[in-house]
Formats: C-alpha cells, sequence, structure tokens
C-alpha cells in the first residue's frame, strides 16, 4: 500500500509534456499516454522535485486550498494510478 513514506521515481519510459497547464504522459515502451489536469500536473511536477510523497503533500498544501487529509488521498490516488500505468516506480 502506497504512504507518504514511500519514495516515488519518474520511469525511464515516461515522457512528460505540459500543454496551457494540463499534461500528457506518454509511456514510451508501452505506447500509451495518460492525461492530468492542472492540479495532476502540479502534482507530478513536485513528485518530479521531491521524490517523497510526504514532502510533495507538504508543498501542495501551500499551493492549494484542500484539507490536508482530501489532498493526501488524492496525492496517494493519483501515485497508485501512475504506479499502474508504470508511469512512475514506487519504492
Amino acid at each position: 500500500m502506497i504512504s507518504l513514506d514511500n519514495r516515488v521515481a519518474i520511469h525511464q519510459d515516461a515522457v512528460f509534456r505540459e500543454l496551457d497547464g494540463e499534461a500528457v504522459i506518454l509511456q514510451l515502451e508501452a505506447g500509451m499516454y495518460f492525461g492530468l489536469d492542472p492540479v495532476g500536473t502540479r502534482l507530478w511536477q513536485l513528485i518530479e522535485a521531491h521524490g517523497q510523497l510526504r514532502p510533495v503533500l507538504e508543498a501542495a498544501l501551500q499551493e492549494f486550498d484542500v484539507p490536508p487529509d482530501v489532498l493526501e488521498q488524492d496525492l496517494i490516488e493519483l501515485v497508485s494510478r501512475l504506479s499502474e500505468k508504470e508511469l512512475v516506480v514506487v519504492q
């Protein structure tokens, strides 16, 4: 189960492109893409910058007006979906 204590790395075959605040991530090996809304795009950028989920959550709480428990749940759900699509590697 994914928690805030996990480290997350961007998969080596994932290519990220931002377009007008939203993003598309292409998984080169699978030839599949995944779209992110503006919040998901910012969380992706924070994951890339911090690696560990607790600092990602702390940084995101400074940017978004949302209860901490809601943002934590959304972050873990996003990382879970990205992991299933082999866009990130959870350590």
